[in-house]
């Protein structure tokens, strides 16, 4: 784990390529069905992934007045609602999330969540919210970097004690199950099969070493039949482009589109490995996970730290709310590819290595007082926006956040916009809309 700017900087950016791996855990393989996605993969899979995704999201606008175009109108929404709601509590993150969801559904499947689907869009914010609930329990942590714990003796007597009440519970979960499990092929099986064979040839899945333990094994259970219903959205997503698609058409509408008309155009020359039903609906999970959860959040926090801040300038109050909210205290692993030296280090191919961006959000030296909200910080002496090389709440090197355009776009499009059309007043962490010009109280 590295602590300082100078040595992530150093480590990151003038060695990035020595640490362009992603450190993979056997659990995180079993959740995805294989190494799939563009998050925790590594090599020439991420960077075609990478480099495609990219590719589309351009071709959809990202870098566009198409895609400030795309967020103005779920700021009309936002509005609309919050205007209707006129005297009401209202749940600010609901509105957040469902605005920004709706960026990002749009780039993914091409529709908008409104009055008629709205219903389905909170039905897989819960689940993603349970599935984050269990990933982040101590048991599931732990058990995901230390798989090796299930042939200890004690746990695996209470696996064995709780093996056949969970194979009965999971078979009834069939029902829920069953619009997964053709998902997988080939050599990779579909989990829930795995795991009701491992109960009659001896072989444990290694994302259910938790249910050894009687009073956590719910904990693992959840993240799983959240992970079962979440990929199973993705899927309707995908058989309905399926059925729809014009492979004709020389544009794409969003990014499972493309995908598929990609797709078809590897197979057509022979080559499908790389461009597989899996890897699509893996990345629809990395990019609908990656697009919603932290902007969201961040927009709510924002709200919050702007009530005491409304005389300074916008751009340099959203800098200091995205240092503020520090949404990954723990950012994920990359992986060394090569021998390497850190500092009076030397550390061999395939270590994991942490860039600890929390340690330098919060680093006194460079921002003094930094549990305080000051967004001063970021003015400089002639009241103009700087900028603060150790602002990088997006994280640093090869596989910094391939959206960040589009969440610093959303973040100041959403603030900017509410902050001008509604009064906000402090009072108590509800949202009350009154008169015509509407009062949103905190």
């Amino acid at each position: 784990m590295i602590c300082d700017f100078k040595a992530i900087k150093d480590t990151f950016i003038k060695n990035g390529e020595a640490y362009a791996g992603a450190f993979q855990f056997q659990a995180m393989k079993e959740y995805r069905g294989g190494e799939y996605g563009v998050v925790e993969t590594t090599g020439q899979l991420w960077h075609e992934h990478r480099r495609f995704a990219l590719h589309v999201l351009k071709s959809l606008g990202l870098s566009k007045n198409t895609m400030e175009r795309r967020i103005l109108a779920e700021v009309e929404a936002m509005s609309e609602t919050l205007h209707a709601m006129e005297g009401e509590e209202i749940e600010m993150q609901d509105v957040f999330d469902v605005g920004v969801g709706s960026v990002i559904n749009q780039l993914l499947f091409g529709y908008r969540f409104d009055a008629d689907n709205l219903g389905e869009f909170r039905e897989l914010r819960a689940m993603k919210s349970r599935q984050m609930e269990g990933f982040s329990h101590t048991s599931v942590a732990i058990l995901f970097m230390y798989p090796w714990m299930k042939s200890l003796p004690y746990f695996n007597r209470m696996w064995n004690r709780s093996a056949a009440l969970l194979k009965s519970v999971l078979k009834q979960s069939g029902k829920l199950f069953q619009p997964i499990t053709s998902r997988f092929t080939g050599k990779v099986s579909c989990i829930l099969a795995m795991l009701l064979d491992s109960f009659d040839d001896g072989h444990t899945a290694v994302l259910h070493p938790s249910c050894y333990i009687p009073h956590q094994k719910s904990y693992e259970k959840q993240v799983v039949l959240c992970r079962d219903a979440v990929f199973s959205f993705f899927d309707r997503q995908i058989d309905v482009h399926r059925k729809h698609i014009d492979y004709d058409a020389e544009e794409s509408n969003d990014y499972v589109e493309a995908f598929l008309k990609e797709k078809r155009r590897r197979e057509t020359n022979g080559y499908t490995e790389s461009f597989s039903n899996v890897q699509l609906q893996n990345m629809c999970y990395d990019l609908w996970s990656a697009g919603m959860e932290t902007t969201s959040n961040t927009l709510s926090w924002g709200v919050v730290y702007l009530l005491s801040n409304l005389d300074v300038q916008l751009s340099v109050i959203l800098l200091e709310i995205q240092r503020m909210a520090n949404l990954l205290p723990t950012n994920l692993p990359h992986e060394t590819l090569c021998p390497v030296q850190v500092g009076k280090w030397s550390l061999p191919a395939h270590t994991g290595v942490i860039a600890q961006i929390s340690n330098v959000l919060y680093d006194n030296e460079v921002f003094p007082s930094p549990l305080t909200f000051d967004p001063t910080r970021f003015i400089d002496e002639d009241g103009r926006s700087k900028k603060v090389e150790e602002l990088i709440p997006f994280s640093i090197g090869k596989r910094q956040c391939l959206g960040e355009g589009l969440a610093r776009t959303e973040l100041f499009l959403f603030i900017a916009n509410l902050f001008n059309r509604f009064e906000v007043q402090e009072v108590l962490f509800l949202l009350l809309l009154s008169s015509n010009k509407a009062d949103i109280t905190f």
